[in-house]
């Protein structure tokens, strides 16, 4: 009976308030959650996690030495995808972020190669970006991931030192110049060898995330692996 009546609730509600899809935009049904399920069923989920030699980790050899890299999916221009990513960064919906990061820790628990993770640090936004913002959509996906993998997330490690412009537009080379040398790392009562998962939402030229990792590798003892929410 109760669920009867929330159900006929949650109807009244999305007459109003319809609740759309994050990738598509469709109104969703009441037992749809974040994204509906045709959406679901045409994601193009990666499988990164299963195997070390895939597209993300490649991308970052020789720009710094992590343990793993994986991506949870594959964006294209025009795609769900692109516009799942609109939506979290740009349309105040980082809780898509936090969903995602979340289905995407139950997956990482069970790659061994992610059995050993002890802590999640998210990419850090510069604090006049975040104040315009309002949020941090890679701590969102971080929170998710952190959630499922009941591992700790820390946002006091990593800082953004230097306020960046825009990647956009910008070739290989000048986003890596870009991005050189703009994270600080708090390392200070980090156990030895510790072993950091580091999130963010895209990986396009992975610029942004090779620095912060630097960063983390240079001022800590630890161990760096990375994961994205999506690859361009």
């Amino acid at each position: 009976m109760k669920s009867e009546l929330n159900k006929l609730f949650s109807d009244f509600v999305s007459i109003f308030f319809p609740r759309e899809c994050g990738c598509c935009g469709c109104v969703l049904k009441y037992q749809e959650k974040f994204i509906c399920v045709a959406c679901d069923f045409h994601l193009p989920y990666t499988n990164f996690h299963e195997y070390s030699d895939n597209d993300t980790a490649r991308q970052l050899w020789g720009k710094a030495p992590v343990e793993e890299a994986c991506s949870f999916l594959l964006m294209q221009k025009d795609s769900r995808v692109e516009h799942l990513i609109y939506q979290i960064k740009y349309n105040n919906q980082p809780f898509l972020a936090e969903y995602f990061g979340y289905l995407y820790g139950l997956k990482l628990i069970e790659a061994n190669a992610y059995q050993n993770i002890d802590c999640i640090v998210p990419v850090p936004l510069h604090k006049s970006k975040l104040r315009k913002r309002g949020y941090n959509q890679s701590t969102y996906f971080g929170r998710g991931l952190s959630r499922a993998m009941e591992i700790p997330l820390r946002e006091d490690i990593l800082v953004r030192k230097k306020a960046t412009i825009s990647q956009t537009g910008k070739g290989r080379l000048d986003r890596y110049e870009n991005v050189n040398d703009i994270f600080d790392c708090q390392a200070t009562g980090l156990p030895a060898n510790v072993h950091i998962l580091l999130v963010d939402d895209v990986l396009t030229t992975g610029a942004t995330i090779v620095s912060a990792a630097l960063a983390l590798l240079d001022a800590a003892d630890c161990r760096v692996s990375i994961a994205t929410l999506a690859r361009a």
